[in-house]
């Protein structure tokens, strides 16, 4: 059976400013040194990808994510030193609220049907 879990999201008025789904576009794009490459690497569309990194950038302060512009030899993305630093305490964060809430996540569990993969 799945291991129920809760999954923490950071909303900045009806925006989702960071989320699982965005923490994992920034180790991708970490890791992969472009936006598409990371989009390729988790099955998303380039320009799904790019809306999420430009909602990232709108919802804080400072950018995560700084872009250089394509052509030869050109293109790519990278995390921002900001952008870590924002992606290490939201991982702290999902890290901090699974733990003070995991004897009830094990007891509501037991509720639940088994997934239908």
């Amino acid at each position: 059976m799945s291991r129920a879990e809760p999954r923490v999201r950071i909303l900045l008025g009806s925006v989702i400013a960071m989320g699982p789904g965005k923490a994992d576009l920034l180790e991708a794009i970490e890791a992969e040194g472009s936006i598409s490459a990371a989009a390729r690497l988790m099955g998303m569309s380039y320009r799904r990808a790019w809306l999420l990194v430009d909602t990232m950038n709108q919802s804080f302060r400072e950018a995560l994510v700084e872009t250089a512009a394509g052509g030869k030899g050109g293109g790519g993305a990278r995390v921002t030193d900001f952008g870590r630093d924002m992606l290490a305490r939201y991982r702290e964060m999902e890290t901090k609220a699974g733990a003070a809430i995991a004897d009830e996540i094990s007891a509501f569990s037991t509720y639940l049907t088994p997934p239908q993969d």
